[in-house]
């Protein structure tokens, strides 16, 4: 009973009290996997025609992935692609679709499945992103709240479905 008890934590939050379970990482170590992938994503491909809103969203994904992700940014930006979001006032915003894990072995592998959207003035563009990776365990720190780092981060298909 103690032991069940203890496993217990109430939480207050507005006058009320909440319950809250505790449980081991491992129980929940695909759903915050998942999540991580999809705030990479989130934060690497969600971009504004504004050079400070890309710094800092690009700043914040790779706080969680290798020079993996680093080394795509660079390309990228030598490519002059931010400079033409912000020239050409585009933004571009994903949806990530799905996250297939393998987590038969650490570092655990990925797929990410994702829709792109860029809109433009004059037109918008879909996209289909499909990018793999490893995950490895890392600290967690307020920059990387789940504690793990992408690795071996690569773009598997950029292609545009649907053009207006």
């Amino acid at each position: 009973m103690v032991r069940e008890m203890s496993a217990k934590v109430y939480i207050l939050a507005n006058g009320k009290a909440l319950e809250a379970l505790s449980a081991e990482r491992r129980d929940n170590l695909a759903v915050e996997i998942r999540d991580h992938v999809k705030m990479f994503h989130y934060w690497f491909f969600t971009l504004d025609p504004d050079e400070k809103v890309i710094a800092s969203n690009i700043g914040k994904a790779l706080y969680l992935a290798d020079g993996s992700a680093k080394r795509a940014y660079d390309n990228l930006r030598e490519q002059g692609y931010f400079t033409g979001l912000v020239s050409a006032n585009v933004s571009q915003s994903i949806t990530v679709d799905s996250v297939v894990l393998d987590m038969r072995q650490e570092p655990f592998g990925f797929t990410c499945h994702a829709s792109q959207q860029l809109v433009r003035s004059s037109s918008t563009v879909y996209r289909k992103l499909v990018t793999r990776g490893q995950l490895r365990n890392v600290s967690r720190s307020d920059n990387n709240p789940h504690g793990f780092l992408i690795q071996r981060w690569e773009t598997v298909l950029n292609q545009d479905i649907s053009k207006p």
